[in-house]
């Protein structure tokens, strides 16, 4: 899973372009995956994520990281952020 988004699950996308003549040539479409750290202060770690700009921009919309992953379905995040997740809950129940 290099190319994939570890909050949002994006992956690369095939398809393909089309000439005038109406040649089709089959072609793969990457995400646009920036390497991010965040500090999860409830937990005292610094975390390193491959994410998509859009999962970016939903981190900054909802007000830090850690609120984004609480706010975040399972299904797209990674083991790792599944992972850290369970520990943010665990650590804001106490």
């Amino acid at each position: 899973m290099s190319r994939h988004c570890e909050m949002t699950g994006k992956g690369p996308t095939t398809g393909n372009l089309v000439s005038h003549s109406n040649i089709k040539t089959r072609t793969r479409w990457l995400p646009n995956l920036k390497r991010k750290k965040y500090t999860v202060q409830e937990l005292g770690q610094t975390i390193t994520a491959k994410l998509s700009t859009h999962a970016i921009k939903t981190i900054d919309k909802q007000g830090g990281f850690s609120r984004a992953l609480l706010l975040s379905k399972d299904e797209g995040l990674s083991d790792k952020l599944l992972h850290l997740k369970k520990q943010l809950v665990k650590a804001l129940k106490k």
